[in-house]
């Protein structure tokens, strides 16, 4: 997001454009020669032109610029006067060139179109860090990771978990609204910081001088997924995941006021557990468990008839997990000085838990493995127990 070089010469004038919205920045070169220029958009094609009095303007283009990676260029003026030989350019790299960012993985709109991805999150992408497992970087808790969108904070404000949307498993923004990804471990730029395991840092896009647009949907159900282990047979459930998004982008006045907008909706659900109960004389194996239908049969009758409590299913039930999100943003180009971003995010997500899911058995958590009822060979015991009650109950 940074471009730097030099030029041998003092004084010039530097100027870059991003050619899709016509932005300007502009920099003036150093007394041994070199210019930085910050906080340019990520992407590009761009145009940078060097001039100064007495030579010659000569301009080069930078297909894209990444996120917190800076480009270095060099240009090599021609005195008009005289037309001198080539002035050769002797300014040495500086403390931020793109070879000295320290330990980063950028992910650009190119991989992000391509790479497959389940859940549409950006962890998806930060794994593509060495340092990544899952969404923990460097074996520090997600919690102690610091993510950005566009430079502001965007970490779970409770600190419940790693970012907002982290307790429902959805994503916080849409996936199609990202331009850039980057993933810093040990960055050698001092002015990243707030964070022990990873800095992720994430740039939406922007309207452009050209209308662009999309609209698009995602399905998935229990077909995609296989029926075997190896030789033995599993059986996934019934599951579904649709989602549903618009995305539209342009210029409101050209070459001065962008505006973008990208709409998601989206709902899930799946198999609260995928154990079955067992009707008497199957093997017990794969989804089927030593945990008798007749006994769950017998204690939900019971729970009815002394507590009028209603125990609801213990298999074949689902958690289902509704959300939307949106975000709406829009760019001003007040001078080549000075941009103006003003950015809206919005996300609405629940989704459903077991009642039970203790791990005081010592057998971990109970949501994949079992649900309210005590559904699997851990509470084989206290189903055990539940029976001799149901059955001085009879008596």
């Amino acid at each position: 997001m940074t471009a730097a070089g030099g030029m041998a010469i003092a004084g010039g004038a530097v100027t870059a454009v991003h050619l899709p919205s016509g932005s300007q920045y502009r920099a003036i070169t150093r007394a041994d020669g070199r210019f930085n220029i910050p906080g340019m958009r990520v992407g590009g094609p761009y145009q940078v032109t060097a001039r100064t009095l007495g030579y010659a303007p000569k301009s080069r283009t930078i297909a894209s610029l990444s996120l917190g990676v800076t480009t270095d260029m060099a240009f090599v003026l021609e005195q008009v006067a005289t037309q001198l030989a080539a002035v050769a350019v002797t300014a040495s790299e500086g403390p931020f060139s793109s070879g000295r960012t320290g330990a980063a993985t950028a992910v650009g709109k190119d991989a992000l179109a391509v790479l497959p991805t389940i859940t549409r999150t950006l962890n998806d992408f930060a794994r593509l860090t060495p340092q990544s497992s899952g969404s923990s970087f460097a074996g520090m808790d997600n919690r102690l990771n610091n993510i950005t969108v566009d430079g502001s904070y965007f970490n779970n404000s409770f600190g419940l978990s790693g970012q907002p949307g982290g307790r429902t498993g959805v994503s916080p923004i849409p996936l199609d609204a990202v331009e850039q990804v980057q993933v810093n471990i040990a960055p050698f730029d001092v002015r990243q910081g707030n964070f022990v395991g990873a800095g992720v840092n994430a740039v939406t896009k922007s309207g452009t001088n050209q209308f662009t647009g999309s609209l698009y949907g995602l399905h998935r159900n229990q077909d995609f997924v296989g029926t075997k282990a190896g030789k033995l047979a599993f059986n996934p459930g019934t599951f579904q995941f649709g989602q549903i998004g618009v995305l539209l982008g342009g210029p409101i006045v050209k070459d001065k006021l962008f505006f973008f907008v990208n709409y998601e909706n989206d709902g899930q659900s799946a198999p609260a557990t995928n154990f079955q109960a067992n009707t008497g004389g199957q093997t017990v194996a794969g989804n089927t468990t030593r945990v008798l239908k007749s006994d769950l049969d017998a204690l939900s009758a019971f729970m009815q008839t002394n507590f009028d409590y209603e125990t609801g299913p213990y298999s074949d039930w689902n958690l289902k997990t509704p959300s939307s999100r949106l975000i709406t943003k829009f760019d001003y180009n007040a001078s080549q000085n000075n941009k103006l971003s003003l950015r809206y995010i919005q996300l609405d997500s629940k989704s459903d838990n077991a009642m039970s899911n203790s791990s005081s058995l010592g057998f971990g958590s109970r949501r994949d493995n079992t649900n309210s009822m005590a559904f699997s060979n851990s509470g084989y015991a206290i189903l055990e127990n539940i029976r001799s009650i149901v059955a001085e109950s009879n008596l």
